[in-house]
């Protein structure tokens, strides 16, 4: 337990990194001393920060360009949403395009269009991921209907898995109507995994059409799909 002097109850407050040393981590070759600057600097403002990290963009060292994408989602300025829109785009480290995605979220719904067309450019598992996460956060639910479509029908498994999940959120939005269709159409599909996905979606779904559809997945030749179906499943 951490007691303080009771003349003065409130707890200390974490110390400033000067500026100036600051600039000489950025300029030092320990990843782990540029990646200490980069997060001080969140707490100076965008005018100072922002040039320092776009001076980091093009580092070697992956972990320290995914920090400078978290930094530049914490300024939320537009010159540091263009360079977010060029890390989504051209870095060449998958972790660090997800990073940005992440940030991207954090100027709102007006961003919504550019996590879209990223995930078009992008098929790695790990960026649409995060894009898929951010749009639901955003609660953008045409364009995360969009990129659903686009990604049930991908070849990555995960993907596969985070967008039904996604069509489960849609149950509740203005986009149900088509987010059933496409739950639908993964019934019968070849893997296990996605037919249990499906019947846990098809749960938040209240139409004929799921109740048939979870009748017959109630009868799948896997036990696993079945257990799915009858964690929720109302007779």
């Amino acid at each position: 337990m951490i007691l303080y002097d009771i003349e003065d109850p409130s707890p200390p407050q974490p110390e400033i990194m000067e500026l100036s040393e600051i600039k000489a981590c950025l300029a030092n070759t320990n990843p782990k001393d540029r990646l200490k600057a980069i997060q001080e600097l969140h707490q100076y403002e965008p005018e100072v920060a922002i040039p320092l990290l776009l001076s980091q963009m093009q580092e070697k060292d992956f972990l320290v360009r995914s920090f400078v994408a978290m930094g530049l989602g914490k300024q939320r300025t537009a010159e540091s949403l263009a360079a977010l829109l060029q890390m989504v785009k051209f870095d060449r480290d998958a972790n660090v395009r997800a990073e940005a995605s992440n940030s991207l979220s954090l100027f709102g719904q007006p961003v919504a269009s550019h996590l879209v067309a990223a995930f078009y450019q992008d098929d790695n598992w790990l960026v649409r991921r995060s894009i898929i996460g951010a749009l639901v956060e955003l609660d953008c639910p045409e364009h995360l209907l969009e990129i659903c479509v686009c990604g049930i029908d991908g070849e990555d498994l995960t993907v596969q898995e985070a967008c039904i999940d996604s069509l489960a959120f849609l149950a509740s939005s203005s986009q149900r109507e088509k987010a059933l269709p496409q739950l639908l159409s993964k019934v019968k599909d070849s893997s296990w995994r996605i037919r249990a996905r499906v019947a846990r979606a098809l749960h938040r779904f209240s139409s004929p059409q799921a109740e048939t559809a979870l009748e017959a997945l109630k009868q799948d030749e896997d036990h696993r799909v079945v257990a799915a179906v009858l964690e929720n499943f109302v007779s």
